[in-house]
């Protein structure tokens, strides 16, 4: 299996660290293709109108100078390795956790997105924190369950139109419940806002606050309260058939 990875918080982070151990308990031929800085939040945005350069750092590890996550996977997987296209593509593993609706603007899912697009089965992978207490990510439970998640999502998907985003819980490895696949969780309302800046005249776009209506069986609840590893698959396939069966021959001019 040829193995593609990528991620948001750049080349150098730790996590794409772990990710390569994942990987390379699968297959002996991995290669990483990432942003050479952080990209967090880029969602799915290519560069455009910019030229982009490659930034080797060893055998199938390249940094793309500037790039962001999706620019990293077609980059990969349209050059490096046109001689025969990656079976997966890993991205991640992400310093916190990806859930509910910060999925949308999320450069590590954006990355397994434009691997599935592509044409690869594609999986984001996300490591719990916590925030407020500001310690040191721990890699424990992705380090322990990463490769057995990987293989069973591998084993059971279906079809090229779905990836997956997938988070393991903050908590001790045996304090892990299980894997749940649940849906992402709908916010009351976007989690971004103006946040101001101590620097007069400056502010930031952040979350200060996640709002986020709790229902059980969603990533939210799930990853957090019950300490599970959560997979959510994500179609490709954006249009609302429900509204689109339900408005067919009612829009006319």
């Amino acid at each position: 299996m040829r193995i593609l990875i990528t991620n948001d918080d750049g080349v150098d982070a730790p996590g794409i660290a772990v990710m390569r151990d994942i990987a390379q308990s699968m297959s002996d031929d991995v290669w990483i293709v990432a942003p050479d800085g952080n990209q967090s939040g880029a969602g799915h945005r290519f560069t455009l109108g910019r030229e982009l350069s490659f930034d080797q750092r060893e055998a199938q590890v390249f940094a793309v100078v500037g790039g962001s996550p999706a620019d990293c996977v077609v980059a990969g997987y349209t050059h490096l390795l046109r001689d025969r296209a990656p079976d997966l593509v890993l991205s991640g593993v992400n310093q916190g956790q990806n859930l509910g609706d910060i999925i949308n603007c999320s450069g590590t899912a954006a990355g397994a997105r434009e691997g599935t697009m592509q044409g690869a089965l594609s999986i984001a992978m996300s490591q719990a924190v916590d925030y407020q207490a500001g310690h040191d990510v721990v890699w424990d439970n992705a380090v322990a369950y990463g490769a057995a998640v990987v293989r069973a999502i591998v084993a059971q998907a279906q079809g090229l139109d779905t990836y997956y985003n997938v988070n393991f819980p903050l908590c001790a490895p045996d304090e892990v419940s299980g894997i749940q696949v649940v849906p992402h969780q709908r916010f009351a309302r976007s989690a971004f806002q103006y946040y101001e800046s101590d620097n007069a005249g400056k502010f930031f776009m952040a979350i200060p606050e996640t709002p986020m209506p709790l229902e059980r069986t969603h990533d939210f609840e799930v990853l957090h309260k019950d300490h599970a590893i959560t997979v959510t698959p994500l179609s490709l396939m954006q249009t609302d058939m429900q509204t689109l069966g339900r408005l067919q021959g009612k829009m006319v001019l």
